[in-house]
């Protein structure tokens, strides 16, 4: 089984090489990638709680941040390498008082928000980008406590003025940069789609914890980073 991974902001990308030191990193026209055995993952990240996946390897794939680099490169991969399952391993801002942070989310439906469309529908052009990912091949009971569910895209941070009308409309408890881009030409291409996103902050009405503050979205970002590359191997072994 050839599987994809695909991590999408700068931030994530380096931890993502802090927590595994590849020794074979390679440049490709959209990013850096590196092949990884399922089976170093378990000797490479402490407490890692699967073993037994020595069949398996992954790529890892740097996408870019943002919907354009989340497009390109997700196309990119499926061309060039063909994968049977595509996973986005990465971050997202939470909605306080609707997700609590650290939470996983498995996303099930992706919509890009931020669609201004003046001569027609609006509604209409968000519904042509809004993506229902098939997940009935991840077989359940999951390795890990996940929230299932709805995460919103778009290129830009969430606006706390925004949080009202989304939370009214959408029923939204996250949003990111990227999922909404990859899930939608996963989709287009007919190519299994996992996406994993671990939330690393949180917005209000007055802002966000993170906004102006790096340094707290770094450290989040390494967590939350470290966490899905541990659980890995095991949401591999529950495709069918």
């Amino acid at each position: 089984m050839k599987s994809i991974i695909l991590i999408s902001a700068n931030s994530e990308w380096r931890a993502v090489k802090e927590i595994l030191v590849p020794g074979n990193l390679q440049s490709t026209l959209l990013g850096e990638c590196f092949e990884w055995p399922v089976s170093d993952q378990t000797n490479s990240v402490p407490d890692s709680t699967c073993t037994g996946l020595t069949d398996l390897s992954t790529l890892f794939f740097h996408g870019g941040w943002g919907k354009v680099s989340a497009a390109a490169s997700t196309q990119y991969v499926i061309d060039h390498y063909q994968p049977d399952i595509l996973i986005n391993l990465g971050t997202c801002g939470g909605f306080e008082g609707r997700i609590e942070r650290e939470t996983i989310i498995l996303v099930s439906k992706t919509i890009i928000y931020d669609i201004i469309e003046q001569m027609s529908s609006a509604d209409e052009a968000i519904d042509y980008y809004a993506t229902e990912i098939d997940l009935s091949w991840l077989r359940e009971k999951y390795p890990f406590p996940v929230r299932r569910g709805l995460l919103l895209s778009a290129d830009r941070d969430i606006l706390p003025t925004d949080i009202p009308q989304l939370v009214e409309k959408y029923g939204a408890i996250a949003a990111d940069w990227e999922s909404g881009a990859i899930a939608w030409v996963a989709k287009k291409n007919g190519v299994r789609c996992l996406i994993l996103r671990g939330v690393t902050d949180l917005v209000n009405a007055s802002g966000g914890e993170a906004y102006n503050n790096m340094a707290l979205f770094d450290i989040q970002t390494q967590k939350i980073m470290k966490t899905l590359i541990e659980q890995l191997p095991a949401w591999l072994a529950l495709i069918s």
